[in-house]
């Protein structure tokens, strides 16, 4: 069974942002990750972590002004020394929390913009944060996100990423695998993770539609978490879902998935019900 994080961004959100590491360790996690950590200081965040006993394995580079749209800054032309400062100031917190990777957001394109641009701001952006982040002893993660939910976010499928990483061309860069935005933007969820194991650093999960809890949607999540196994998956599973009502109510998933059982609880039968006026006797006839 693979390890998994609670992303404290989604999770247990009915508590503040600090006080969801204790709720998670409560709830059975070992580990967690976080979008946005600059908002603490990262000495509370690490005490936090202290208390709690859990390891934090991921966060992202700063993304710009989230509430004013933006969706990352890396392939945005104009904007490089904000993500060179983002990069540091990232760093900072890495080194701060024990984080050993950190995801670099590319950022939804400009009305008008030029591609190419884009392409050759993002890729130079990447070759300094992979230095930035190798000198540091970190990964740094590309995450491929569906324009269903980003509209126009400008990496968007997995072999776009990976054309990006070969042209970035650092032994320290990987995949950021998130299950829910493969699913929406290609599909082919067991296929891509056994054929690209070797270039992905993290794995996130949550289930179609909804971006709600594994095992409420079309996703075979636990077809998945084996097939993780058996291909020899030895990072942490970012649970990085939206819950359907409460965090604790919705993580029977887990329980059922470390029990080896199927993730969805059984349905109870609905009642039969009777046949509609007419029905028995049209049959009657034929």
């Amino acid at each position: 069974m693979p390890r998994f994080a609670a992303n404290l961004t989604l999770l247990f959100t009915e508590v503040d942002f600090l006080d969801r590491f204790e709720r998670a360790r409560r709830a059975g996690f070992d580990a967690v990750e976080f979008q946005f950590p600059y908002a603490w200081p990262a000495a509370e965040i690490r005490a936090r972590l202290d208390a709690s006993g859990l390891q934090a394995v991921l966060h992202n580079l700063p993304a710009g002004d989230w509430r004013r749209g933006d969706r990352g800054i890396a392939a945005l032309p104009g904007r490089e020394a904000e993500f060179r400062a983002g990069v540091a100031r990232a760093i900072e917190y890495a080194t701060a929390l024990g984080v050993p990777r950190l995801n670099g957001l590319a950022g939804c394109t400009p009305a008008g913009a030029d591609a190419a641009t884009l392409r050759r701001t993002l890729v130079a952006n990447l070759r300094f944060a992979a230095g930035a982040l190798k000198r540091a002893g970190l990964e740094l993660l590309v995450e491929p996100i569906n324009r269903f939910d980003v509209p126009g976010f400008f990496v968007d499928r997995t072999q776009l990423a990976l054309d990006l990483l070969d042209e970035v061309g650092a032994d320290n860069a990987f995949i950021q695998y998130d299950v829910y935005h493969a699913q929406r933007s290609e599909g082919e969820l067991a296929l891509t993770l056994q054929r690209q194991l070797a270039r992905i650093g993290h794995v996130q999960i949550a289930d179609n539609p909804g971006r709600h809890e594994p095992g409420t949607g079309e996703i075979a999540c636990g077809f998945l978490f084996d097939h993780l196994d058996r291909i020899g998956y030895g990072g942490w599973v970012g649970c990085e879902y939206i819950p359907a009502t409460t965090t604790e109510a919705g993580l029977g998933w887990l329980q059922r998935a470390r029990a080896g059982l199927p993730l969805a609880a059984p349905a109870v039968p609905e009642p039969a019900l009777a046949p509609a006026p007419g029905r028995a006797a049209r049959r009657s006839r034929r």
